[in-house]
């Protein structure tokens, strides 16, 4: 229940979600033109500060840039590979493919190959009412071996369905093999809460991020003073807004979870 609430509950405060409330609202009050008036001004600011790029692109860097990758790793006994980069293989598929966030499986993999482990854990189980029937674990692991790693090297766990249980059933698993260091290779928007969980299970993590979103450059070039550059900057966009909405989420996690201790 915990995980389909946490999950369901905050849609509606989601930039995306919270428009459509006003609008029932605006809908709603009708019969009091101040009041509905009021609600529509109230959605189209959402719209246009979670949906220009200056509100979308500094979030999402005061996540990304809390943990920038080390120029070395120690060697480790395991690299912790969490879910949310695969896509199954469901027709017109010929095979898994690489999701949005793929690049956590590619750079495991990378990891691997340079000797940082000598095994990935894959941890993420499937969600059925979101549509997920195979574990996502055991879609990491079949993109893991089209990358050249040996199917012995990789361990699965395939129950969790969120971060806290990404944490709590890797806990579980490497506590029987007496592993409390790892490699955490995550996308960077999102390694401060899973740094947050996995070192509250008692991990000793070194945060490998990947998947970052903005660079050096972009966001150098956000500021420019060039017209038509400010100009998009201006107008809201929707993958401004869903880059508000996945920022958002993270920082919402973390209240929650520091709240809930």
């Amino acid at each position: 229940m915990f995980s389909f609430a946490s999950k369901f509950l905050p849609l509606f405060i989601y930039p995306l979600g919270l428009t459509w409330i006003l609008l029932v609202l605006a809908l709603l009050l009708r019969k009091r033109p101040g009041w509905q008036r009021a609600a529509i001004l109230l959605t189209i600011a959402v719209i246009w500060i979670a949906g220009n790029n200056w509100v979308a692109t500094a979030l999402e860097r005061t996540l990304e840039w809390q943990y920038l990758p080390p120029e070395e790793f120690p060697e480790v006994d395991v690299i912790v590979v969490l879910s949310g980069g695969t896509e199954p293989a469901l027709y017109p598929r010929s095979t898994v493919e690489v999701g949005s966030a793929g690049d956590r499986v590619i750079y495991g993999a990378h990891l691997y190959h340079q000797g940082v482990a000598p095994h990935l854990l894959v941890t993420g189980g499937s969600v059925p009412y979101l549509g997920e029937r195979v574990p996502e674990s055991q879609l990491m692991a079949e993109l893991l071996m089209m990358l050249g790693v040996p199917e012995s090297a990789i361990w699965q766990e395939s129950v969790s369905r969120n971060t806290y249980e990404n944490a709590l059933y890797s806990y579980e698993y490497l506590q029987e093999k007496g592993i409390r260091r790892i490699v955490l290779v995550t996308s960077a928007f999102h390694m401060p809460r899973s740094v947050m969980l996995f070192e509250q299970r008692g991990f000793d993590v070194i945060p490998a991020p990947t998947d970052y979103h903005i660079t050096e450059e972009g966001w150098a070039r956000l500021w420019e003073p060039h017209f038509l550059t400010q100009l998009f900057n201006f107008f809201p966009t929707a993958s401004n807004l869903s880059s508000t909405t996945h920022s958002l989420k993270e920082y919402l996690g973390l209240l929650v979870y520091r709240l809930r201790g």
